[in-house]
């Protein structure tokens, strides 16, 4: 009998801008990431004996992230000990591959029940950090002697390549913020936020959105990733990305609850969502942020959909230029990409943001009673995962 892996539930905490100072950069990442373990089993009635395994991403790996962050979040939210965990770094798509190992390792009879998830505290381990002092291959400096570049310039490459001009850009992000505000103010992130305690202060909203958002406002942006080197390597770029067009660094956890869909229904639970199709790819990794369009082709050839089968899409804006590309050459609906807004506004706390794009996804099918999502994002290096899931 062939199994069915099934999303239970999906929490995350409110996103926190990743700077000193930010809501929740006085929160450990373990604890964090505790936080959204302890919620799901909770929220589930379930004892912590009963999870198979826990699949968390994290990207940055050093510091207070270093030694196994799943595990020690495992033993920090109080699960039994015989309960294993193990950390994953697919970049970007981290906590996306987490719940593609989760679900697999369901359909493949391996788990009944196991939480993926992911956690970025980038107030406390900056970007980078876990590339300090590592010197660069001689076989790969071989391959690419002009060597590859930082996630912003390919940025800039697809930009220039799509003909995406600024004020494209810039429109496209005053947009997520303002679906991000009106999404928050109906309350539709509300079922799964998890409010986090900090100290005096409590946690209840997303830190990174800001409703004043405007165009004009972004416009006096100054490019961000622009150096003389790079100008001279590149003069084609007249350097659109700005920090008002990207999205933000930021702090924050999600977990999601998989299990077969006889276990769940065994213990009286409702499975909302069935993973029904997985894809992952590699391409240019100049460009290194266009995978989704490969990931997307792959993924619709295999579940024998089109893009107007699906009533909704995620793809992260890690950039703006990243889904906008997407959207061209899929010729896909605006109105169904990002529709409660995306990373720009509600943040891109990296480990954690596949399973925050999932929360997010299965919310919106749910609130728009659409049947099938689909959810991709770009990653470092050139790759990209992309899933698709069927509400229930």
């Amino acid at each position: 009998m062939t199994r069915t892996a099934v999303i239970v539930d999906v929490v995350r905490t409110p996103s926190g801008r990743g700077k000193p100072g930010g809501a929740l950069s006085g929160v450990h990442p373990v604890d964090l990431a505790a936080g959204v373990l302890r919620s799901v089993l909770e929220r589930n009635g379930l004892d912590s004996a009963q999870v198979d395994d826990v699949l968390l991403g994290c990207v940055s790996q050093v510091g207070d992230q270093a030694m196994n962050v799943a595990r020690q979040a495992v033993l920090a939210a109080g699960f039994d000990e015989s309960v294993p965990a193990t950390t994953i770094d697919r970049q970007c798509g981290s906590s996306q591959q987490a719940a593609h190992f989760a679900a697999q390792g369901v359909i493949a009879g391996a788990y009944d029940i196991v939480i993926a998830g992911g956690v970025e505290s980038m107030s406390r381990v900056p970007l980078g950090s876990s590339r300090a002092g590592a010197s660069r291959s001689p076989l790969l400096e071989e391959r690419y002697p002009e060597g590859l570049v930082n996630q912003g310039v390919s940025a800039e490459l697809i930009a220039q390549k799509w003909g995406l001009s600024r004020d494209m850009l810039d429109a496209y992000s005053a947009e997520s913020h303002l679906r991000a505000t009106d999404a928050a103010s109906r309350g539709l992130f509300d079922s799964q936020l998890l409010a986090v305690a900090t100290g005096d202060a409590v946690v209840t909203t997303d830190e990174t959105v800001r409703a004043s958002t405007t165009i004009a406002g972004l416009g006096g942006l100054q490019p961000a990733f622009r150096t003389d080197e790079l100008a001279a390597r590149f003069p084609e770029l007249d350097w659109r990305i700005t920090p008002g067009n990207s999205s933000p660094l930021t702090d924050g956890a999600s977990a999601v609850l998989i299990m077969s869909e006889e276990k769940a229904l065994a213990l009286g639970l409702t499975p909302r969502a069935r993973f029904h199709a997985f894809a992952v790819v590699g391409d240019d990794p100049l460009f290194m942020l266009t995978g989704p369009i490969p990931a997307t082709r792959r993924i619709l050839e295999r579940s024998a959909l089109t893009i107007e089968d699906l009533d909704a899409y995620e793809v992260n804006e890690a950039f703006a230029s990243v889904p906008l590309a997407w959207a061209h050459d899929l010729r896909a609906d605006l109105a169904r990409l990002n529709a409660w807004g995306g990373a720009i506004a509600l943040g891109h706390a990296l480990g954690s943001s596949g399973t925050r794009l999932l929360g997010t996804l299965l919310a919106t099918l749910e609130a728009t009673g659409g049947r099938y999502g689909l959810q991709t994002m770009c990653e470092g290096g050139g790759m990209a995962n992309a899933t698709i899931i069927e509400r229930l």
